[in-house]
């Protein structure tokens, strides 16, 4: 009778949680769980990328190197854009208008801003620019690693910094 019983309490526990379960037989298949694999956009995270670190080539700023690449990204739809916009937004960082503006599918942008030319993308997208990012190369895979998208810039074909941007877990998640 105590397997009944552990069963009926369990299912009551796990509705009392919002956990709802069809039956004893789910509680008893757990057991044979080895791993569990969750869908965490949304679920277990805000559902919204957010710039994570800003890093600077040496002789670049922060700021500037954020400005810009808000500049670049405005025009954008993609939601990696929309992050390195909200992230200038967030520090009251005005953004400047971007001319030539092109944003191959996929790939990065490409615009001209106060009179430099400004590319956005992975290495190798600035690397299909002309541009030498060996500098920053190790940086990049060691955000891809730590879960982040690296979007690199340049900033009148200097590699000048990357953005690292994940999709931040919810305060909520355990």
């Amino acid at each position: 009778i105590s397997t009944p019983a552990a069963i009926a309490a369990a299912l009551s526990a796990g509705a009392r949680r919002g956990l709802l379960m069809k039956g004893g037989a789910v509680l008893e298949n757990l057991g044979k769980v080895n791993y569990v694999a969750l869908d965490k956009t949304g679920t277990l995270t805000e559902g919204k990328p957010a710039v994570t670190r800003i890093v600077a080539a040496p002789g670049f700023v922060e700021e500037i190197i954020l400005r810009l690449a808000a500049g670049g990204e405005k025009a954008s739809e993609h939601p990696l854009a929309r992050a390195i916009v909200a992230a200038a937004e967030e520090r009251k960082i005005a953004s400047p208008d971007v001319a030539d503006f092109d944003s191959p599918t996929g790939k990065g942008a490409v615009g001209v801003i106060e009179g430099r030319q400004v590319v956005l993308g992975s290495t190798a997208f600035l690397a299909e620019h002309g541009i030498d990012t060996a500098s920053l190369a190790g940086l990049a895979d060691e955000l891809r690693r730590d879960g982040a998208t690296a979007i690199s810039i340049s900033i009148g074909n200097a590699s000048s910094g990357i953005f690292a941007i994940a999709d931040p877990i919810k305060a909520t998640t355990p």
